[in-house]
């Protein structure tokens, strides 16, 4: 599902830091309001009580329970990142020192041009997503980076379109 409008949802579970509660299970309730939610979360309550067609208190406490059980972590402005002044995204493959890894992936996660860094399976041990303004700026998050000490080895990936680039939606 893609996301309509200026704002929506910043992430839903699935973080490294959220812990859901066990006995927490999204039912087509749930489900209904954060769909409203996601295609805007400036949407008032009284808009998604309409369009999830329940009661307004019990969007009310549905909404307070995914918020404070950490389904919703947030709510953000979703930015063009070429109109923002993001001319590059780049994927950036990392083997990292051995017994290092989650140092080093803290380190590059604190850049302000990271905006994802995963652990990964196959010929790398993480994975970076990032923006750079420009040529110069992307030289500069590969040399200052990229290249701290215990990543062994770095392959930078130059994305030249993007097809599909969404927030995390609720699995089918």
């Amino acid at each position: 599902m893609e996301c309509a409008g200026a704002l929506g949802i910043c992430s839903i579970a699935g973080s490294r830091n959220s812990q859901l509660p066990v006995d927490l299970m999204l039912d087509d309730t749930d489900r209904r309001i954060l769909s409203v939610l996601q295609r805007d979360a400036r949407a008032s309550m009284r808009r998604i009580s309409k369009e999830a067609g329940v009661s307004l208190g019990t969007v009310s406490n549905r909404v307070r329970r995914l918020e404070e059980s950490g389904v919703i972590r947030g709510y953000t402005v979703m930015l063009d990142p070429e109109k923002a002044g993001w001319e590059l995204t780049v994927v950036i493959g990392l083997r990292i020192q051995k017994g290092r890894l989650i140092e080093i992936q803290e380190k590059i996660a604190k850049d302000s041009r990271v905006y994802g860094v995963y652990d990964v399976t196959g010929d790398f041990d993480s994975m970076v997503i990032a923006r750079a303004r420009d040529r110069s700026d992307l030289d500069d998050l590969s040399k200052n980076v990229m290249s701290v000490d215990g990543v062994e080895r770095s392959v930078t990936h130059l994305v030249l379109n993007t097809v599909k680039e969404s927030s995390t939606v609720l699995p089918e």
